[in-house]
């Protein structure tokens, strides 16, 4: 925990990602010509009711508004917990006399319902994140910054991945080449190069935890496997593995997004045999090919970026960073890669994509750009966000 200076602006950013498992509150610093500074972070566990609600809404067919409505009030007074928790934590640090009333904004992203970039059967295109800025603002006091995502798609973008920018301001460096790898739901590369002139790419590899935490849920209860023991514990069916790696989507070219709509655990169904449903021994055989899908998708993400015989070195974040099987495999596929944490930064790994909205929300109050076209494919440059004063 870093002590700010009398010129540091304040903002904290909300994360729930496809992971469902809670809300992440990330308090940042920003000063001029600075990186930004993580000064605190609290994460607020999902109560069961609204992780299974959010997760029936990513999955219906149907949805009624009256469970939108409902889904919408638990997750904003979860949020407002999130943001309560996180200041109170302050107390403990004396060197951070930080009240809600110094807080600039909060950026909320609210939680992705259903992300379609390109549409449905040649309907528009659309990306849902559920949120009630206008509640959260009442709630806490605070400005609110929310709904990044519609005008970078309203741009002709793809909504997604909005984190390079963030990567780029955080750990872009004038004498060496960066690649950053999120694992989170789904995973996200950020190439960011020494020089200035070069484009930031960035895009989604595919599924991280969102397919090995549905399915541990569906075999194991709990909602995630820990350090990958189950995973671990299984074989990679190569059969299975190479029907996985048939979806389209592995082959397209940046820029691409992706997310639960396209990669779930019907999908994965359509893909097992009978042999796969025979006990526990099979469906730990589908968890460890599951993680090997990950981490193969990722080094073939990597190899579209650069030479396979180039060295790279790796910053790695997001839940799975913290799976030891995963990066294990990981590992394997990338032979020449060092692996590195953010925290040699100041940043863990778990707090990068919080920390991402926090910085958006100061973007937006100072009218400045919040995409990447380079990344998301949109038309240019856009002021993400709508503002919601306190």
């Amino acid at each position: 925990m870093k002590t700010p200076t009398a010129s540091s602006l304040y903002y904290i950013g909300l994360m729930s990602g496809t992971s469902l498992d809670g809300i992440d509150a990330a308090l940042i610093a920003i000063e001029h010509d600075s990186p930004p500074r993580l000064l605190a972070t609290h994460a607020e566990p999902m109560p069961d009711d609204l992780h299974h609600l959010l997760l029936t809404l990513c999955h219906a067919e149907k949805v009624s508004f009256a469970q939108l409505a409902a889904a919408e009030h638990a997750f904003c007074h979860c949020q407002a917990k999130a943001v309560q928790h996180l200041v109170a934590s302050l107390s403990t640090h004396p060197e951070l006399t930080i009240t809600l009333e110094q807080i600039s904004a909060i950026g909320s992203h609210g939680q992705t319902i259903e992300h379609a970039p390109k549409g449905h059967d040649g309907g528009s295109a659309y990306t849902l994140q559920l949120d009630n800025p206008s509640l959260l603002a009442e709630l806490t006091g605070c400005t609110v910054v929310a709904d990044f995502r519609r005008r970078d798609l309203a741009a002709g973008g793809q909504a997604a991945p909005l984190a390079p920018a963030f990567h780029q301001a955080l750990f872009g460096r004038a004498d060496a080449h960066q690649l950053v790898l999120n694992l989170g739901g789904f995973a996200n590369l950020t190439w960011l190069s020494s020089q200035p002139s070069d484009p930031v790419i960035g895009f989604d590899t595919g599924p991280a935890n969102v397919l090995l935490d549905g399915w541990f849920a569906l075999h194991q209860g709990g909602r995630f496997d820990k350090n990958g023991e189950w995973a671990a514990s299984g074989k990679v069916d190569d059969e299975l593995l190479a029907r996985l790696l048939s979806e389209p989507f592995f082959q397209q070219p940046p820029p691409r997004s992706t997310g639960r709509e396209l990669f779930h655990l019907d999908w994965l169904r359509k893909h097992l045999s009978g042999k796969h449903l025979n006990g526990q021994e099979a469906a730990a055989d589908v968890q460890a090919t599951l993680a090997e899908l990950t981490a193969v998708s990722v080094a073939q993400g990597i190899n579209q970026l650069l030479s396979a015989n180039d060295p790279l070195t790796l910053i790695t974040a997001g839940g799975g960073a913290h799976n030891g099987y995963l990066m294990q495999r990981l590992a394997y596929h990338l032979p020449r890669a060092t692996f590195t944490s953010p925290a040699a930064y100041g940043w863990p790994e778990d707090w990068i994509e919080a920390g991402a909205f926090a910085w958006l929300a100061h973007q937006r109050l100072h009218h400045l750009p919040g995409n990447l076209p380079s990344v998301t494919g949109a038309q240019g440059p856009r002021v993400l966000g709508g503002i919601y004063a306190a």
